[in-house]
């Protein structure tokens, strides 16, 4: 294929693909608006081998081909369309290239290394700071001092976006070796753009143990600026191109990678079901089926494999596993909105596998993240602004980031009081307000949270529960489940679980012989029950009615639980049971 075929290729693919996405743009008011025509980059590189193979050889001139292609179909479709006379030609038409083909080495869920300067890529990751939209002034008229020739010099993005005056005169008509260019007086910036910087890092869950993840800038121009904000996972489509800023003599020339972005898609919609398919959905099935007539015995197993490093502890277990199915969001028709993720709190004295739970749980759900509350500021927990040069930026705190996923904070008596107060809004409206350094915004925090504390001194039954944990009340009644683990000093049970580490057994054993089920397993399975949304009949809401009814009541009550969240965490938990139970009818 020639390079003049190539256009006529690209107009052709275009005009029968994307001919009414072409025809609505052209119906837009605004002509002077930038607007995105997103082609399928399976598609493309199965209908165009040629012009795909120039992409990955030469993206630059590749995409400008499209460009082209797009602008001249544009036309073709202006005087051809009968709406003409509702129709402006848009001379900011922009092709977005998405969903590279898997088959290809193009898909990168690690930030890009230096081998890969100068390719066309898709890089996978969480958005952890953004930038403010500002105009680029990208192209700049000077004027030779000694022939007056006027020439444009681009501004140069391997340099920051820098403008920088050629080196001599670029009149191609006389041989003018003047090195002197003035600006045009009184001339203002005409060539801007819309310009931003995001910053994304490589998905915790996806790197091993212990690897610190990278992250990279991103630049966005024209159209798809301001597409996705600080926690959202995104695949970036662009050019990986190295950058630096003007060296001196007396310094080093820092060089970074960057990707010049050319499409932005937010996926996180599509966050728990990248594991799903319907062999795994007929697995399950199959093993609920096996023993209709005990459903407790096929439970039993699941809360058996959930952390088998710790002996026993069923209750905990089982309450862990509710907290990883969650209930159920309810938006009424004001558009007032009820959370459906569950949050639980494990009080106990050291000892009592806390923090083996917490890290298990982190592990299950593929969106997690695992902080510690020791050094945890709310500016850490929440959002922190970021001064970068003389802007302020926002950058994603853990309960951002465990958007979507669970949150599991240790040592959560560790937290500065007035630290504590900023979650507050994050547990109940699952979104953070944010007015810092003059950028006022809101950021959702979907997650479940799970914590551990340590009791204040020796734990005191007597005594409430906010009492004994130096919690407010405010902050308690948040939490659907509190759990208190004691070590009660109880022989029998010493002797049981000392037996279990020293001779390295396994729960199987009292399991009749069943196996237990992988990590693999579990995350599979609670990603499936998570997309299961089980409605309410009239019996169970009479008796979780009548035992709310029965606390409030209650003379030995505690003040801090008894609330309406009682009755609110009462159904979350009711729906995380029976998504755990039961989730046959609705596979």
């Amino acid at each position: 294929m020639t390079e003049e075929t190539e256009p006529s290729m690209a107009e052709d693919y275009i005009l029968k693909y994307h001919k009414n996405q072409l025809i609505s743009i052209l119906l837009e008011s605004d002509s002077l608006d930038h607007y995105g025509l997103t082609l399928s980059g399976s598609s493309l590189f199965k209908s165009l081998p040629a012009l795909s193979e120039l992409l990955i050889a030469d993206p630059c001139n590749a995409l400008e081909v499209l460009h082209s292609a797009c602008r001249d179909v544009q036309k073709l479709l202006y005087e051809e369309h009968e709406k003409k006379m509702h129709m402006q030609l848009k001379v900011n038409v922009h092709v977005r290239i998405m969903q590279l083909p898997s088959e290809l080495d193009l898909n990168r869920e690690l930030i890009p290394k230096s081998c890969d300067v100068h390719n066309f890529l898709a890089a996978s990751g969480t958005v952890i700071r953004t930038t403010t939209i500002k105009l680029l002034d990208y192209e700049k008229e000077f004027i030779c001092t000694k022939c007056k020739h006027v020439f444009t010099v681009q501004a140069d993005f391997e340099q920051y976006y820098s403008i920088t005056k050629p080196s001599r005169c670029q009149n191609p008509t006389e041989d003018c070796s003047s090195s002197t260019f003035i600006r045009e007086p009184g001339a203002v910036p005409t060539k801007c753009r819309n310009y931003q910087e995001i910053k994304i890092q490589e998905n915790v869950s996806k790197l091993d143990i212990g690897t610190i993840p990278r992250s990279i800038w991103v630049v966005l121009e024209n159209d798809i600026v301001d597409l996705c904000k600080p926690g959202d996972d995104v695949i970036i489509c662009g050019i990986v191109m190295m950058r630096w800023k003007p060296s001196s003599a007396d310094n080093r020339c820092d060089i970074e990678l960057a990707i010049k972005a050319n499409s932005v898609e937010v996926i996180n919609a599509y966050r728990n079901n990248f594991m799903l398919n319907q062999e795994l959905k007929s697995e399950f099935g199959d093993f609920w089926k096996k023993d209709p007539l005990k459903p407790l015995t096929q439970r039993n197993q699941i809360i058996a494999s959930l952390c088998p490093q710790v002996f026993g502890l069923y209750v905990v277990k089982l309450a862990v596993a509710m907290t990883l199915a969650g209930g159920v969001e309810r938006v009424d028709e004001s558009g007032t909105r009820v959370r459906g993720e569950i949050h639980m709190l494990m009080v106990g004295d050291p000892g009592t596998g806390k923090s083996q739970f917490l890290k298990y749980a982190s592990k299950v759900i593929p969106r997690s993240v695992l902080t510690t509350g020791i050094g945890s500021t709310s500016a850490g927990l929440t959002v922190t602004a970021v001064r970068d040069g003389n802007e302020w930026q926002l950058e994603a705190g853990a309960l951002v980031l465990a958007d979507g996923g669970i949150c599991c904070i240790d040592e959560f008596n560790s937290i500065k009081e007035h630290d504590k107060t900023s979650i507050h809004e994050a547990m109940e409206q699952q979104t953070i307000s944010v007015a810092k350094a003059g950028l006022v915004c809101k950021l959702n925090t979907k997650t479940s949270i799970l914590a551990a504390t340590n009791p204040k001194g020796n734990y005191d039954q007597s005594e409430s529960l906010s009492v004994n944990i130096a919690l407010a009340s405010p902050l308690l009644s948040r939490f659907d489940l509190v759990l208190v683990l004691l070590d009660s000093r109880n022989e029998e049970w010493d002797k049981v679980v000392s037996t279990y580490i020293l001779e390295n057994k396994t729960p199987q054993d009292a399991l009749d012989n069943t196996g237990l089920w992988s990590l693999q397993q579990l995350q599979s399975y609670f990603a499936l029950i998570k997309t299961i949304n089980p409605s309410m009949s009239d019996d169970p809401a009479k008796v979780l009615q009548a035992y709310y009814k029965a606390q409030r009541s209650a003379d030995g009550r505690n003040a801090a639980r008894t609330t309406m969240r009682l009755l609110q965490s009462m159904i979350r938990l009711s729906q995380g049971k029976i998504t755990l139970l039961d989730p046959l009818p609705h596979l």
